[in-house]
């Protein structure tokens, strides 16, 4: 078989299925391998229980750190009452090393999301170096982009309760009133120009546009193109593709790109952004190689026969097929071996600077590490997040369950960034100004690089604000419980079928 493989679905719905990668449902008693069951108690109706057996057993085969995993009966996953505290158990497993803050299990919210739809709100706040909660990113078209909510607005209420302090019963609120399950909101924003506003948002569904922001600046005789991307859905290569279009009828020679909320998602599409930025000269070469957990390698998971799919091969006939069937030997012929090839018009760019945070994470950081080898590349804003591993879904009854399964490393073999990747210049974020005002904080230390070759000297606001009297660590660790966004980097492309 080879990557033109005709996936079909067997009664799941969701992001792998936009991704042509699909898993199927599981045996109505979420059945595992003959070689496990002589483990398990008497299956009972209890699908809970059965959930719980299947996190842990698909663990056993797949997790990226199942090295020295303990066997079923001592683990015994029926002894925690929720799917979290399972998965809670795995990673603080002595194997793990401290390095899991990634695993999941989810109601299918997030294939859609990453396939290009959300039901919520489409806004997100944290609080500004001032203390003052602010609005940090918003989707056009979105309930809230709807409603005229803007990034840098502050929000003085929220559900009839101030938000001027943060103390822990303020952050509760705020999870629950913007992140939470409410068919509606209440806000009261300050704009700009100091006018407020009343606004009640309800929830709803609309299509994803990861593009907040994108523009052209003169910097000098030079012309250096901005894009704001906030998530790597698998819809947004089309919309990456018109960007960067623009940016080569422009003239652009040097480039920022703006993850500082990306939190990742599609592999497929960090590749495709990745060679919309890289040179020509690297068409061919080596990009970077996914490993997988040992026992993927070695064929030896076999639980993963339990996620099946129809295929068709190169005899044109279409079978059942399962995970089991996919090659994860790191190798191009196994297809876990990315080489560069250059998409687009845009070539010849000098410099990429990317601004990030500490919710930058997964693919973001996949785009960066890929680049560092091959290009100038400046990082300004704070440390990222940390994740070079990545997942695909497993179906569970159903649940879809993320657990780290490979780990990337770049041309130049490097993938060890689990503290994050250390930038350049170090610069809280400004929640003060929209997106491109060339006041912004993080985008105004860009454009001044691009112009004179260095950074400029800010004081750093990591002390305490000039009108809360809050420390920036306080700040910081407030806006942590406030960061909702999706961390992740999912196995989209179509890997290789075992000949």
């Amino acid at each position: 078989m080879n990557k033109s493989i005709v996936f079909l679905m067997i009664g799941v719905s969701g992001f792998l299925a936009s991704c042509k990668k699909n898993s199927a449902e599981p045996d109505a008693d979420n059945s595992t391998p003959v070689a496990e069951k002589n483990t398990l108690q008497t299956p009972t109706a209890n699908r809970d229980y059965l959930t719980r057996d299947s996190i842990f057993l698909y663990a056993k085969q797949t997790y990226f750190w199942n090295v020295g995993m303990p066997d079923y009966d001592t683990f015994n996953p029926r002894k925690y009452s929720s799917d979290n505290q399972v998965l809670a158990a795995l990673a603080a497993l002595p194997s793990t090393g401290g390095k899991d803050k990634y695993s999941f299990i989810d109601d299918g919210t997030v294939a859609g999301q990453l396939g290009g739809v959300s039901g919520d709100y489409g806004f997100s706040a944290n609080y500004d170096a001032s203390n003052l909660l602010r609005v940090k990113s918003v989707y056009a078209t979105s309930p809230a982009g709807l409603a005229g909510l803007r990034r840098g607005y502050q929000i003085t209420r929220v559900n009839g309760r101030t938000t001027l302090r943060t103390s822990q019963s303020d952050i509760d609120n705020l999870n629950d009133g913007i992140f939470g399950s409410n068919p509606s909101i209440s806000l009261t924003v300050v704009r700009p120009d100091g006018t407020s506003q009343d606004l009640v948002i309800n929830r709803g569904s609309y299509n994803i546009n990861p593009i907040l922001y994108s523009n052209t600046y003169t910097v000098g005789a030079k012309k250096v193109g901005y894009i704001v991307f906030n998530s790597f859905t698998t819809n947004s290569v089309p919309l990456l593709d018109a960007a960067f279009s623009k940016f080569s009828t422009d003239g652009v020679t040097e480039l920022i790109v703006d993850l500082r909320y990306n939190g990742g998602g599609s592999v497929a599409t960090a590749e495709a952004f990745t060679n919309l930025i890289a040179p020509s000269s690297q068409n061919g070469k080596v990009m970077y190689t996914t490993y997988w957990t040992k026992t993927m390698q070695d064929a030896q998971a076999t639980i993963l026969q339990n996620q099946k799919f129809y295929a068709k091969g190169n005899d044109g006939v279409t079978r059942l097929y399962s995970f089991f069937d996919y090659s994860y030997k790191p190798t191009a012929a196994a297809g876990n071996q990315e080489v560069f090839a250059k998409r687009g018009s845009l070539n010849g760019l000098t410099r990429v600077y990317f601004l990030v945070a500490g919710g930058t994470a997964s693919a973001s950081e996949l785009l960066i590490n890929n680049l560092k080898p091959v290009m100038d590349v400046k990082l300004i804003g704070r440390k990222t997040y940390g994740k070079p591993v990545g997942f695909f879904s497993i179906r569970i009854d159903k649940k879809d369950l993320y657990i780290p399964q490979f780990q990337t490393k770049n041309q130049a073999d490097f993938g060890d960034y689990f503290d994050g990747l250390t930038v350049d210049k170090d610069v809280v974020d400004d929640l003060t100004k929209d997106f491109g005002d060339t006041s912004e904080k993080l985008l105004a230390q860009a454009l001044n690089y691009s112009a004179t070759g260095a950074f400029t000297s800010y004081l750093k606001d990591n002390a305490l604000s000039s009108t809360s009297g809050v420390s920036r660590q306080v700040i910081d660790s407030n806006n942590e419980q406030l960061d909702h966004e999706f961390k992740g980097m999912i196995e989209t492309r179509k890997l290789k079928l075992k000949q």
